[in-house]
Order: structure tokens, then C-alpha cells, then sequence
């Protein structure tokens, strides 16, 4: 079991000792969030519930802290030709951010029928657009297209081992806020935020229960779990439009 254990480890490349360098890799720009109770939450439920408010996160969510790590782990070759991602959410906004704090260029492909308050984010960020049709093969081929004219790294939303490794720093700063938690509770739609807090938490407690949550009318992870593979839906019907997307091969 051990050889098996260590050459999946090594495939991965996400363990507690990357999130913890992810951690103090990002520490001088995100903000440390607070964890907000409220009594009368915990008397409807009759449990004692913590919530972590990364929509006080710079950009206004948590993927400020995988886009930071990303951007930051970076060496000065990679970075001077700059980073790519497509997103029509906050990922652009959150690596368009963080390539603005080091200086670097942020390419950001974006679905034509994107809403403009996401648009304006990146924008707000210095991002530079550009504009693809509605559909994930028109998003990665522009992607494609300007990675080979401008030798950009691609960044991908969730599918990165520096994103994920980013996004369980959020676990590590709970359990430090409030360790006697035994349960959390985690959105799930590609998959690095859970995947991170995952590994982090059971690192740190290895009994901690970890539940994901999705629309029903986006469930392709519950599907994917009870089939033991991806499952990817023709169609999704929920207003969570932050929870549409499919999960990857690293989550």
C-alpha cells in the first residue's frame, strides 16, 4: 500500500505541506476572514454553525487566494509573458487581481453573454478581455490560440494543483478560528475549493466530516460520486451560476 500511496501523492502534487507553503506564499495580499456566528441560526438548527466569509476576500471571493498562489509561484521567465485563463466569474476577476499586484500581464477569455458586472471586474483589474462564444470549445480554443501567440500560462479555474493548494488555506485558517469544528460544509462545482479544504482539514483532523453542496439542478458531482467517474451534464438549471461548471480531473 505504501508505494502505491506515495506514487499517487506524487501524481497528485497537493498535500498539507503545499497548502502550508501556499499559506505563507500568499499571506502579504489576501485578507485572513473572519468567522461569523449568529445565535439565532444555531437555535433553529440546535447546532452551533461557523461561517467563513470569504466575500470579504479581496475580489469578493475565495479564488483571490488560488490566483495569488498561482501568480506568485510563478518564476520571472513564466511571469513576464503573463498568465491566461477563461472564466466569466470570479476566477477572472480574482487572477486578473493578483496579476495586477505583480505586475504582469492577465489575458482573460470571456463568454460573449457574460453579465457586465463580472466583466467590469476584470476590467476594474486591469485584465485584458477577450471574447469568446457561450461554449466551453469556443473558450478553450481562443485560450489556445493566445497562449501560442503570447506564451502565457495557462491558469486553469480549478484543475490546477496551485489553485487547489491556495483554496485549502481557507481550512487552515478555520480550524485556527475555530478548531472544535467536526463538520464543514463546502459549495462544490469544479471542485478546487473542496479538494483543498479537504485535504487540509482531514490533514489537521482526520475525523472531520466534509459535506459538499450543489443545486440539484447542477448535480454532477453527486452523480460522479455514485458512478465512480465524471459525469458531465448536458444541461444545468440553477441560478448559482458560480456552480454550473464540471468537475476536473485533479478534483
Amino acid at each position: 500500500m505504501e508505494p502505491n500511496s506515495e506514487i499517487t501523492k506524487e501524481k497528485y502534487g497537493v498535500d498539507i505541506s503545499s497548502i502550508r507553503e501556499a499559506q505563507v506564499r500568499i499571506d502579504p495580499y489576501i485578507h485572513k476572514t473572519p468567522v461569523f456566528t449568529s445565535g439565532s441560526l444555531n437555535d433553529m438548527c440546535r447546532r452551533k454553525l461557523f461561517f467563513k466569509c470569504e466575500c470579504f476576500q479581496k475580489g469578493g471571493a475565495f479564488k483571490f487566494r488560488g490566483a495569488c498562489n498561482a501568480i506568485f509561484s510563478l518564476n520571472k521567465d513564466q511571469a513576464d509573458k503573463g498568465v491566461v485563463t477563461h472564466s466569466s466569474g470570479n476566477h477572472a476577476a480574482a487572477l486578473a487581481l493578483a496579476a495586477d499586484l505583480r505586475d504582469i500581464p492577465a489575458y482573460v477569455v470571456i463568454p460573449n453573454n457574460a453579465p457586465n458586472c463580472k466583466i467590469q471586474n476584470v476590467i476594474r483589474y486591469s485584465g485584458q478581455i477577450t471574447y469568446s462564444q457561450p461554449t466551453l470549445q469556443s473558450r478553450e480554443t481562443t485560450t489556445t490560440k493566445i497562449m501560442q501567440e503570447t506564451g502565457a500560462v495557462l491558469i486553469h479555474p480549478y484543475n490546477d494543483v496551485r489553485i487547489i493548494s491556495g483554496q485549502g488555506t481557507i481550512a487552515l485558517e478555520l480550524l485556527e478560528q475555530a478548531p472544535e469544528i467536526d463538520t464543514i460544509i463546502v459549495p462544490i462545482s469544479g471542485g478546487g475549493l473542496i479538494s483543498g479544504v479537504a485535504l487540509a482539514a482531514k490533514s489537521i483532523n482526520p475525523s472531520i466530516r466534509i459535506l459538499a453542496a450543489e443545486p440539484c439542478g447542477a448535480n454532477d458531482a453527486a452523480l460522479s460520486k455514485a458512478a465512480g467517474e465524471i459525469v458531465k451534464l448536458p444541461e444545468t438549471n440553477t441560478i448559482a451560476d458560480g456552480l454550473r461548471a464540471s468537475l476536473g480531473s485533479l478534483t
